[in-house]
């Protein structure tokens, strides 16, 4: 049984990667955007802190001793980022555990203080065609979600994946206006879409409808039709022009970095190199030297 004490405990391990105040340099907007908040998944952490996310998923939990914690770190609204795996489905409509998951899921950021709750809302396959995928999660998320997300006043945020649905930023602007609520936003990451598209295109595009931002990199094969994980500002993202189009649409919530964390998961100096990078691309900047993106291979 999870004990309030050793929730706290686990918490406190992974409080060191609160927001940090980040630096605007001159190459940036000269009209900046607003202080980011800075974010990590806790699977970039090393295994002893990795027991957060056991602990998130431990039913019932102390609710509580939850509040309390978060109420003492002050920047625990990212936590339920991916918690809602379970909405990776084909058919929302029709699976009752991805209905309830996300009822559960909502119910527990109004609970914990989270303002949004990821959602991936379709996936279209040979069984399940683009307009069935798109007609049947718009109408579980009218009918069926948005009454308590309002109600709760937690923001839906719908986030693009390799699911062959939402494929351009205009698909994707139509998806969120076509429900018409403050309560359904975009949840956008950078590096999902650089298959098919400019992460900074996309950005403009959607504008003030994105509500949270992931952050990860790639390098692509195309030809061989391969990618390879990279750190952030050693894969293909232009990152310098991806910054600059965060600036123009005004975004200044919350970013947070999805990479693929090193064997057994990063220490001190790979979490003190991820920020530094972070912190780099907000100013405005490569998140690496011209040295250090030469190696990439």
């Amino acid at each position: 049984m999870v004990t309030r004490r050793k929730f706290i405990e686990n918490m406190a391990a992974v409080s060191a990667v609160s927001a940090l105040s980040p630096r605007w340099g001159a190459s940036a907007d000269p009209v900046p955007a607003a202080a980011i908040h800075k974010a990590v998944l806790t699977s970039l952490l090393r295994r002893d802190a990795q027991r957060l996310a056991e602990l998130l998923k431990t039913v019932p939990l102390d609710l509580k001793a939850v509040r309390e914690v978060h109420d003492s770190l002050g920047k625990f609204r990212e936590g339920l980022d991916k918690m809602n795996t379970v909405l990776r489905l084909q058919r929302l409509d029709t699976v009752r555990e991805g209905f309830t998951g996300m009822e559960t899921s909502l119910r527990n950021a109004k609970l914990w203080g989270a303002d949004t709750v990821l959602l991936v809302p379709a996936v279209v396959n040979p069984q399940t065609s683009y307009q069935d995928a798109w007609t049947r999660s718009q109408k579980v998320i009218r009918e069926r979600l948005l009454p308590l997300a309002s109600d709760l006043k937690v923001v839906i945020a719908v986030e693009e994946v390799w699911n062959k649905f939402l494929l351009s930023p205009i698909e994707f602007v139509r998806y969120v206006d076509e429900m018409g609520s403050p309560w359904v936003k975009a949840y956008f990451d950078v590096g999902n879409v650089v298959f098919y598209g400019y992460p900074q295109d996309w950005v403009r595009t959607l504008g003030p409808r994105i509500a949270k931002v992931h952050l990860k990199d790639f390098q692509l094969d195309r030809p061989s039709g391969k990618f390879a994980w990279k750190n952030l500002g050693e894969g293909d993202i232009d990152w310098v022009e991806v910054r600059k189009a965060f600036a123009d649409v005004g975004y200044d919530g919350w970013m947070t970095t999805e990479l693929t964390a090193p064997p057994g998961g990063g220490d001190a100096a790979y979490l003190k190199d991820v920020v530094a990078r972070f912190d780099r691309f907000l100013a405005g900047e490569k998140p690496v030297g011209d040295a250090a993106a030469d190696k990439k291979a």
